[in-house]
């Protein structure tokens, strides 16, 4: 393939893509819903089959993916034309990178307002709000923050204008500047939380629960669960991970590369559960407390523990910057088309970006409260948004990719841009993205529409 050049810039080391891959991957998914799927199906034996479906289906996926971006230089719509083309097959491979970005857009205008109950949770933990709450109580404030639209609206207009400043400022002075922050602020606030669950009653016990393996806990379900989760840790299928490659130096190897960001993500989600399982074994709370977790089991444990104001405004700055590192991942492809394809500028391209996926973002908060009995096939808005982006876009989007890596390009194309050095570890991985890849990915897409 013919060189290709990237107008936004590219990244200024091998680093510095890892930082922003790994910021684009960890997110709510490793702090929010690995802890609570890992305690709803056994722990430890379920955590082995996930680290299976990241090496077997993840990884060769990212590497397909990021290979993409690199290759195309581009946005993902405009890097699946140019190399559809370049590869002489059908132009409604495009797609892919259409999917993927509007895939990506359309989890930001959700994701911007899940990550403002983050925020609302740093300042009601900080005041000491949760001190002494019961777990019903933790609930009802929960259900009020819920139930008030204009304090979702607050909180979900911060986060997008945060997410699309940085955006707003291009590859290296923003994403760049903000991953260099970001990322390090993520990693010592995760390893204080560590230190401190390290020192409770508990950490045993969740460490045990994490990481004993009884596989007796683990059914059919579990798997598919793994699998599923393994896939959209990553972030792939949703445009990030491609527009990402995009910035990527041309003498780095991607395959090194995908499996720095792949075990960063993996040990952020580990990290992360055995900060939240001490937490909830030393207060008698449930492990599997199913998705409030996170916003309602835990608020109540920071209350009833010594210095828990403070771990506990730690604890959601860490959830606010992950979601912050992931949302400008995901504002980035659109951005970057409309610089490209409608001749934008940067700061009007995130404007209305940003204004776009602010006022879809607004359905979202009303599913919650004013229009809760307003249903799309059955669901709320937010509730479609999710099972459209999650069980359809993203699974037939890593699909899509996995078949078009694998069986549509040259494949001397792909070994070069691959650039594994060796051969044999080139041909598992590729045979890996033609046959093992598309059917786990199709397992899940059969069993998110079923």
């Amino acid at each position: 393939m013919a060189e290709q050049n990237s107008i936004h810039g590219l990244w200024r080391s091998r680093w510095l893509f890892i930082l922003a891959a790994t910021g684009s991957a960890v997110g709510l998914g490793n702090i929010w819903k690995f802890p609570y799927i890992t305690g709803e199906n056994g722990g430890g034996a379920f955590v082995l089959v996930y680290l299976l479906c990241i090496c077997l289906i993840g990884l060769p996926v990212m590497i397909a993916e990021v290979l993409l971006g690199r290759a195309g230089r581009q946005s993902p719509i405009n890097t699946m034309t140019a190399i559809a083309k370049d590869q002489q097959v059908s132009s409604a491979w495009a797609g892919i990178g259409w999917m993927g970005a509007m895939s990506g857009f359309l989890i930001l205008s959700f994701y911007s307002v899940i990550a403002g109950w983050a925020l609302d949770y740093v300042f009601n933990t900080a005041s000491g709000a949760f001190s002494g709450v019961t777990a019903q109580q933790s609930g009802e404030m929960f259900s009020s923050l819920l139930a008030s639209p204009l304090t979702l609206l607050f909180w979900h207009s911060v986060f997008m204008f945060l997410t699309m400043a940085v955006v707003a400022r291009g590859v290296n002075k923003g994403l760049e500047k903000a991953i260099q922050v970001l990322m390090p602020l993520l990693f010592i606030l995760l390893a204080v939380l560590l230190a401190y669950a390290y020192t409770l009653d508990g950490f045993g016990q969740g460490f045990d629960f994490l990481f004993s393996f009884d596989f007796s806990k683990l059914s059919s379900e579990s798997v598919i669960v793994a699998l599923g989760h393994a896939f959209f840790t990553l972030s792939l299928g949703m445009g990030a991970i491609m527009a990402y490659g995009a910035y990527m130096p041309g003498n780095v190897s991607i395959g090194k590369t995908v499996l720095m960001v792949g075990a960063l993500d993996t040990l952020v989600a580990l990290v992360a559960g055995l900060i939240i399982f001490p937490i909830v074994f030393t207060n008698g709370l449930e492990p599997s407390a199913g998705p409030g977790l996170l916003f309602q089991t835990l608020p109540v444990a920071f209350g009833q523990m010594p210095f828990g104001i403070v771990f506990g405004s730690l604890f959601f700055i860490l959830v606010a910057f992950a979601a912050w590192s992931s949302s400008i991942s995901l504002g980035e492809p659109v951005v970057a088309w409309a610089v490209e394809t409608l001749g934008m500028g940067r700061i009007k391209a995130a404007v209305i970006v940003g204004l776009v996926g602010w006022v879809l973002g607004i359905g979202t908060i009303l599913s919650f409260n004013l229009w809760s009995d307003v249903t799309l096939f059955g669901k709320t808005i937010f509730d479609t948004l999710d099972f459209l982006t999650a069980n359809i876009m993203l699974p037939l989007g890593g699909l899509l990719i996995a078949v078009f890596v694998g069986w549509k390009m040259r494949q001397n194309d792909v070994m070069a841009e691959a650039a594994m050095g060796n051969p044999l570890l080139f041909n598992i991985w590729h045979i890996t993205v033609k046959f093992i890849a598309p059917v786990g990915i199709a397992f899940v897409l059969y069993n998110g529409l079923k």
